[in-house]
């Protein structure tokens, strides 16, 4: 690690300080959540205009705009947004940086923050089973599927969530209640989209990343059983996104460097992997809360298109730190929140067209 122990220490105390300052009234409960999807089918409770409905399948999902943001996908539901940090207290102030950065970005706050008590992010060590679970009954009530994006140890956790839902641990799931935080006796959900029942396990995700997770975080006694699965992605997902660091002895395999870092669809996911600059450190890559306040930082990262290998050439007046990450999610979260919601606008107009 290239940050030596007091400054993380001071870093992460700061953090701690600032966050522990700020108290906050923000209801992070909706009222779809209250809601008995079999009876009340989801789908129906949502009511497009026609020339709003027109303008969200006419966005290129390759390139969504921030004014598109606040006039168009702002006016339609979002994805949740399954942030998972790493494991070391208080690294979570980190994944909070990086759930304030998409907020500011322009995404919906109530689809970040934990319905349950209005956290930013979900611990690694949450049972891979329960947040299997919230993925079902996030989708049941809200008709898009969520995306999950983990953070060293919270990126192992992440894969190990989607080898939940292929069914790869287990040959059924229960549907867990984030609201609640209890399993509920069930193992499917009903499709918000065909009104169809649905296991839990086949249920999928949009988007799936992890950044720094290897390495000697696969020692971890919690991590054993992804020993084999960790770079393999099954199809429980459409679209996952493999973050090395060089040089990052913590969660890089090899030193983060070469094909002992790259993630492989064992099936028809599919999978992009990034090498980000050796210059990036493991435990801080997440801090990206300060990016968001700089117009001309905003407008790079909106207008920014992958990379296998990114690099940032422009010079700004305030800090890029960890930009190129924050870019290449950003980007791929803009894509799936505008695809998930074109996805439930034709399912509406079949519905309509049907009946």
């Amino acid at each position: 690690m290239r940050k030596n122990n007091a400054s993380l220490l001071t870093v992460l105390l700061f953090l701690l300080f600032f966050a522990g300052c700020a108290t906050s009234q923000y209801s992070h409960n909706i009222p779809a959540y209250y809601i008995d999807p079999e009876n009340s089918p989801v789908l129906e409770t949502y009511a497009f205009e026609p020339s709003l409905a027109d303008r969200i399948l006419s966005l290129d999902p390759d390139s969504i705009t921030e004014e598109e943001i606040k006039d168009v996908l702002s006016h339609g539901p979002a994805p949740r947004v399954i942030n998972i940090h790493g494991g070391i207290y208080p690294v979570h102030l980190l994944m909070e940086s990086f759930s304030k950065f998409l907020i500011f970005m322009g995404y919906p706050e109530e689809k970040i923050r934990a319905p349950s008590d209005g956290s930013y992010s979900y611990s690694c060590y949450e049972d891979s089973e329960q947040l299997a679970g919230y993925v079902a009954w996030f989708y049941e009530r809200e008709a898009v599927r969520p995306l999950i994006i983990g953070h060293s140890q919270g990126g192992i956790q992440t894969v190990k969530v989607l080898h939940q839902l292929s069914g790869n641990f287990h040959d059924r799931l229960s549907v867990w209640n984030p609201v609640t935080e209890e399993k509920e006796d069930r193992f499917f959900i009903i499709d918000p989209l065909n009104k169809s029942e649905q296991p839990v396990v086949g249920v999928s995700v949009a988007y799936a990343s992890a950044v720094g997770s290897g390495g000697l975080t696969r020692m971890l006694p919690n991590q054993w059983d992804m020993a084999n699965k960790l770079r393999s992605v099954p199809d429980s997902v459409s679209e996952f996104t493999g973050f090395s660091i060089g040089m990052d002895v913590i969660g890089g395999d090899m030193l983060g460097f070469g094909s002992a870092n790259e993630y492989k669809p064992n099936g028809k996911a599919s999978v992009r992997n990034v090498q980000l600059p050796a210059s990036y450190s493991h435990v801080f890559v997440p801090m990206t809360r300060h990016l968001a306040k700089n117009q001309e930082i905003r407008d790079w990262i909106n207008a920014y298109k992958p990379q296998d290998k990114p690099v940032l050439t422009e010079k700004f007046s305030s800090s890029t730190a960890n930009i190129l990450w924050a870019a290449d999610v950003w980007y791929s979260i803009k894509k799936h929140w505008t695809l998930e919601i074109q996805r439930l606008v034709r399912a509406q107009q079949e519905m309509i067209h049907v009946n």
